[in-house]
């Protein structure tokens, strides 16, 4: 019953926000939108040949095909009928700023780091399969910007420093197919396993087993998978950019790095393989951050946003 409500709270600017925004208008309701990303930006990159980061695509409204340039109207008509935005970091707040948005209507609510079940003894977990050398993991959807090929092109190199080494890739995504292709002509099949999309629990298992996770992106808005494995307490190897370093403080709680720089990567990583006092720092320190995330900080400002 549309009566009975008094706000309208759409969690993207796109496929939730639009019909909701019409609602909003339509019915004279309140409406509040949370940005987690730039949908016309991913689009753009996975279908219509654009080229630019996401700082660039934001302040530019030219030189893009004509349903780019709708994409990027769409939500940004969305995002101008709402009292207030929301987004999950101060990159975002930035971003959504280059789209002609006042800064006093954007406001910063971190993603809650939920509580992770403890996964298992690490020892334990690798007796399951059968594995004693060293795992490097890497998550997400296979799409260009999340870097998985370059990870790829590194493991000849980290193989003849650890003979007995595995990369595991995990996620699914338009780019399964010519990652699984190019391991196999490269020759790394021993090396470098694609399991596809995994259940959560499962996930985490080999997270839990992993002797490092690296995210080599080029975009994150705020990445939930951060701090995921943050909970779970692999060290972590990330990129300089997004929203990234308002979570992982270099050599603090992880290491950053320069996306697709294969050389910090691999000395980021051989860094952690090396020290195992320096990556159970990473880790503790990592735990401790997760505190400035948690739940009953960031519903207080969710409320008072929405004035509830």
């Amino acid at each position: 019953n549309i009566k009975g409500i008094d706000l309208i709270y759409a969690l993207d600017p796109v496929s939730v926000g639009v019909p909701a925004m019409f609602i909003s208008v339509l019915f004279r309701k309140r409406f509040v939108v949370r940005i987690a990303g730039d949908y016309a930006w991913e689009q753009g990159i996975q279908r219509f040949k654009v080229k630019d980061n996401l700082d660039v695509f934001s302040q530019k409204n030219v030189d893009y095909l004509l349903p780019v340039l709708v994409l990027k109207k769409v939500q940004k008509m969305v995002v101008d009928r709402a009292e207030n935005i929301i987004v999950p970091s101060e990159y975002l707040k930035r971003i959504v700023s280059n789209w002609g948005i006042s800064g006093g209507r954007i406001n910063v609510i971190h993603t809650v780091a939920e509580e992770i079940p403890f996964q298992g003894r690490k020892d334990g977990l690798r007796k399951m399969v059968k594995f004693n050398g060293r795992i490097v993991i890497s998550a997400g959807r296979l799409v260009p910007w999340k870097g998985f090929d370059t990870l790829i092109e590194i493991v000849p190199k980290l193989v003849k420093r650890y003979p007995s080494f595995k990369l595991i890739i995990s996620g699914d995504g338009p780019d399964f197919y010519r990652l699984d292709s190019m391991v196999s002509q490269k020759k790394l099949d021993q090396y470098v396993s694609l399991t596809g999309s995994l259940d959560r629990d499962v996930l985490f298992k080999y997270i839990r087993m992993s002797d490092v996770f690296v995210l080599n992106t080029n975009y994150e808005g705020f990445s939930h998978q951060l701090l995921e494995v943050m909970g779970i307490g692999t060290p972590i190897v990330t990129t300089n950019v997004g929203g990234n370093p308002e979570l992982i403080k270099n050599e603090k709680n992880g290491l950053l790095i320069k996306y697709n720089n294969k050389k910090q990567i691999f000395d980021a990583i051989v860094r952690v393989l090396d020290s195992e006092q320096e990556s159970q720092k990473f880790v503790r320190t990592a735990q401790e951050t997760l505190k400035k995330f948690s739940v009953e900080r960031m519903i207080p400002k969710l409320i008072d946003i929405l004035k509830l």
